[in-house]
């Protein structure tokens, strides 16, 4: 193979990707890709190096050396461009980037979106043993995001050959392959298979490529000053004299470079784009306790209770454990009809108004300043999808974030993907704490609760993003009292996490609340039994180990500066979670709370510890907010409700979404169910009550599918460069969405056309930034008093969701 052809290869590597089957919107935009480079670029880049190359006819070979060895340093498999192969004899940097398939501080990933990582699928025989097998992947659809699926296998047919034909998906909904159906229907294709053959033939399927799919954030600047680095490296380490040619050739190698860059980067930019565009709002449902109905209407209660999918609201309470057998819907309201008052006991039944769509805005209307009703927003979204849709709604308004993100652990145990790539999972943090950051208030602040797996780079990104000077605390949580893990002998015992802990700005409030023992009860050294008992019942831990503490007359806690003199320096008990507090002789306390179980989920941050995290972090006013982009079943969002606070809670996993987090807010808001009361709701004396809004949001994904570009021929401005012209200018995306009355010169918005159940008025307050007043059939009005013509939208307001 000549350098021309191994080039040409290569190039169509990059514009094409590896075959992939099955079903994506990131596959629809490669075949777009695809179809462009077949039909315009190659042709195109053909003609015009040939034409640069008349006047040296030897620098061929060398100049198609040369491109293919640059390009095929930064194109991955999955058709993301970063540095995929960097070796250290073709770089300046030596110390930075090297050829390890790893680089901790992600220098080969920082200037990246992370997507998803995924496998590249595609259909394929499988022979050993004497059988033979073919897998179909043709119809699989591909992960919407970093969500753990796994592969479902069925059983299609056996051919005349003797192939045994499966189909592959990726599961929904907790289906899986049913190994004992599949042997039976072998069985019945007059197959003999034992359940050790078969899984071994799967094993093999499964062996495709995994890879990280990744965005980058402006390919054209990071291409080409990685090509302006590597040839001013080529020129001063090579030849010492340069010819007029030589200056030549190498000027035709730059300016064929810079061609093929500005071409990449149409389609990587046409991602960005994507990526980043505002996600529209579906199938979105409040739910609100009954109190809060009958404050402002008892009629509508009536209409509630003789609706027709009332029974189906029963079944959920008696589901969730809120109400049991035995309950009759018949005496929620007592009384006459002139006097009708809700029965207390019923107060706080939760009503979903997904069962009484055609009250919905009955219900709502019922609230003239609707969203400051709302004690929280539960949605479902990969996080960086809705960070960054609800992000003007919500931008400086969050007091408190508190995440626990996947720790890199390797595992196979949860819902989520939770092995990556140091890089890569260095690389999804950082794109999302920076957008995160933009929530909090001056007076806000972040915890972010980590293992030893990615502490040190947990601390770099932090430093980096909130910056070394806002660094608060490092946060020692122990996760097991005394035995913590069991560990090999020929090891230390782990048994805490770390929660690191920065704030936005120096206006950062912390709520330094000292531990109050009574004076007369006990004094320093007396008591000490007694003393150490009550301080831990106070704070409501099970087992902990303390050193004496001096406490003022007027109760407050007390501890030494040092080892010396008792009485020489004493300051307040300000934080209790100090990484110096392991020091035995400088501490009074290790925390240590026992993990909670909701509904079969174990967790390792109980309600206990976000009760601390978010009272330490908030003014005494109700209307902050606290937030958690990795929610899992939902305990910041439980614990923030109890303390009277608003909360957002975003979880992509539908499972834990739908089956965790949505039922156990449910709970909380009935102040009772099949976990609940629990946690802190004693403590706080949790009595139950809410209103508060769930939805999903469209995804990159969707988005990707729902893009549709037309099949028109390159380059046709003859006036402009025909590879700085944008390509995808023609094409329709979602325009689809609109009609044109060109008539009466008026444009009519059709969202439906796109998605079912979207929420416009959701949709525009995220757009806007502006809150929800009120929300009536026709209209939604604005915290600004501005009203908007929800049956006919101004297609202004929604081109940034159809048209990037």
């Amino acid at each position: 193979m000549t350098k021309e052809q191994k080039f040409y290869d290569a190039l169509k590597d990059i514009f094409v990707g590896a075959k992939v089957e099955g079903e994506s919107g990131y596959i629809n935009l490669m075949r777009i890709k695809s179809r462009y480079y077949e039909k315009g670029v190659l042709p195109k880049l053909e003609d015009d190096v040939e034409e640069e190359l008349k006047p040296f006819p030897e620098f061929r070979e060398e100049l198609f050396d040369k491109l293919y060895t640059f390009f095929s340093r930064y194109f991955s498999e999955s058709g993301s461009i970063y540095f995929t192969h960097t070796p250290i004899y073709q770089n300046v940097y030596e110390k930075v980037y090297t050829d390890d398939k790893d680089v901790i501080l992600f220098w080969k990933t920082r200037p990246l979106y992370y997507v998803k990582t995924d496998r590249i699928f595609n259909s394929m025989p499988v022979e050993f043993d004497g059988y033979k097998f073919y897998f179909d992947a043709s119809r699989l659809e591909y992960k919407k995001a970093n969500e753990k699926k796994e592969i479902v296998y069925e059983f299609k047919r056996k051919r005349e050959d003797g192939t045994i034909v499966f189909e592959v998906f990726y599961t929904e909904r907790g289906k899986k392959t049913k190994i004992d159906e599949i042997l039976k229907a072998l069985k019945k294709a007059e197959v003999r298979m034992g359940e050790d053959t078969l899984e071994r033939a799967f094993r093999i399927f499964e062996r495709q490529s995994e890879v990280d799919y990744f965005i980058n954030q402006n390919a054209r600047e990071f291409l080409k000053e990685q090509f302006d680095i590597w040839l001013y490296q080529y020129v001063f380490s090579g030849e010492s004299q340069w010819t007029e040619e030589r200056i030549k050739q190498l000027q035709v190698l730059k300016d064929t470079a810079s061609k093929i860059i500005d071409f990449i980067a149409q389609f990587e930019d046409e991602l960005v784009r994507i990526w980043n565009k505002p996600k529209v709002v579906l199938n979105s449902n409040y739910v609100i306790t009954l109190d809060k109905v009958a404050d402002r209407s008892l009629d509508l209660i009536e209409k509630i209770l003789n609706h027709k999918n009332f029974d189906e609201q029963v079944k959920e309470w008696r589901e969730l454990g809120i109400v049991d057998e035995s309950f009759n819907p018949s005496i929620i309201l007592s009384g006459s009809e002139e006097s009708r008052t809700l029965i207390p006991k019923y107060n706080h039944l939760p009503i979903d108004t997904k069962y009484f769509k055609n009250l919905e805005l009955e219900i709502l209307g019922l609230f003239d300043d609707l969203d400051n009703a709302l004690d929280g927003w539960l949605v479902r979204s990969e996080n960086y999808q809705a960070l960054n849709t609800i992000l003007p709604k919500f931008k400086e308004k969050v007091q408190t974030i508190y995440i626990d993100p996947p720790y890199n652990t390797e595992k196979d145990s949860f819902s989520y993907s939770d092995k990556f790539n140091q890089a890569s999972w260095t690389t999804m943090m950082e794109n999302r704490l920076s957008i995160a950051k933009d929530f909090l208030s001056d007076e806000g602040s972040i915890y972010v609760h980590v293992d030893f797996h990615e502490t040190a780079s947990m601390r770099f990104l932090l430093d980096s993003i909130f910056g070394k000077d806002n660094f608060l605390n490092e946060i020692i949580w122990r996760i097991g009292w005394l035995s913590g893990f069991k560990t090999a002998g020929d090891k230390y015992v782990r048994n805490h996490e770390t929660i690191w802990l920065y704030k936005k700005s120096p206006k950062c409030i912390f709520n330094r609340e000292a531990i109050q023992v009574p004076y007369e009860t006990f004094k320093l050294g007396e008591k000490r039994d007694e003393f150490l008992k009550a301080l831990k019942s106070q704070l409501g831990i099970k087992a902990g180990k303390f050193r004496l503490a001096l406490i003022d007359e007027k109760g407050k806690v007390y501890k030494p500066e040092s080892r010396g003199d008792i009485r020489k320096g004493f300051y307040p008990l300000e934080d209790i979670w100090n990484a110096s507090e392991y020091d035995e002789l400088n501490s009074i306390m290790i925390m240590s709370f026992t993990n909670e179980k909701v509904g079969d989920f174990l967790t390792q941050k109980p309600e206990k510890l976000l009760k601390r995290i978010i009272k330490a972090s908030s003014k005494e006013s109700n209307t902050d907010i606290a937030l958690d982009f990795f929610l899992g079943t939902g305990t910041t969002t439980a614990v923030a409700h109890k303390l009277g606070k608003n909360w957002i809670g975003i979880e992509l996993d539908r499972g834990i979404f739908y089956e965790k987090a949505l039922p156990r807010m449910k709970e909380i808001l009935a102040s009772r169910g099949n976990h609940e009361p629990c946690g802190i709701s004693k403590e706080v004396n949790w009595q139950g009550g809410g209103f508060f809004k769930y939805y999903e949001l469209e995804q990159y994904e969707d988005a990707l599918r729902k893009v549709r570009y037309e099949d028109s021929d390159l380059f046709e401005n003859p006036y402009e460069d025909p590879y700085s012209q944008y390509v995808f200018m023609r094409d329709i995306k979602m325009l689809e969405a609109l009609e044109i009355d060109y008539e009466n010169n008026k444009v009519k918005v059709d969202l439906s056309k796109l998605y079912e159940n979207i929420d416009i008025p959701e949709t525009l307050s995220n757009l806007s930034g502006k809150w929800i007043k009120r929300i009536t059939p026709d209209e939604v009005e604005l915290e600004n008093g501005e009203t908007i013509d929800i049956k006919n939208l101004d297609y202004k307001l929604i081109k940034p969701l159809i048209w990037w």
